[in-house]
């Protein structure tokens, strides 16, 4: 039984793989990506929560890249971002939004865990800037 965080980069990884080959179909990559992490050549069962972040992700795309949009430096797009990040930043947002059982402290922390395995120091800090900016800005609101 996989935890929420191994899900997490689970979903990370499938939806990279996916950004990289739009041709892919989503259940082969689904078991490519957790029989890896299984270290198994067996089909694995696809957990639920997995399918939530990554068709969630998916279907939401166009809206989470707005929020990150919104919250860049002037002068910079959504192209600057390395994938890595981009796709961090959209499973957390994701989660932030639609994922009432997990708080959203926890979903910026799992991103900040994400970027640590995926990318960089640098990568990291932006990341937390970036979700803790969304954070703040939704306590404000839901305080008024």
């Amino acid at each position: 039984m996989m935890n929420r965080h191994q899900i997490r980069a689970a979903a990370f990884q499938t939806l990279f793989m996916l950004n990289a080959n739009s041709d892919a179909e989503l259940p082969l990559a689904y078991q490519q990506v957790l029989q890896l992490m299984a270290q198994s050549d067996d089909e694995q069962p696809v957990p639920a929560y997995l399918e939530q972040l990554v068709t969630g992700v998916q279907a939401q795309q166009a809206q989470l890249d707005e929020i990150i949009t919104a919250h860049l430096k002037k002068g910079w797009s959504l192209q600057r971002l390395s994938q890595t990040d981009l796709i961090i930043l959209r499973i957390a947002l994701y989660e932030m939004k639609n994922v009432a059982d997990v708080p959203q402290k926890a979903s910026v922390n799992e991103a900040i865990e994400l970027a640590k395995q995926f990318s960089d120091d640098k990568s990291r800090r932006f990341i937390n800037g970036l979700l803790s900016q969304v954070l703040t800005e939704e306590q404000a609101a839901s305080e008024q």
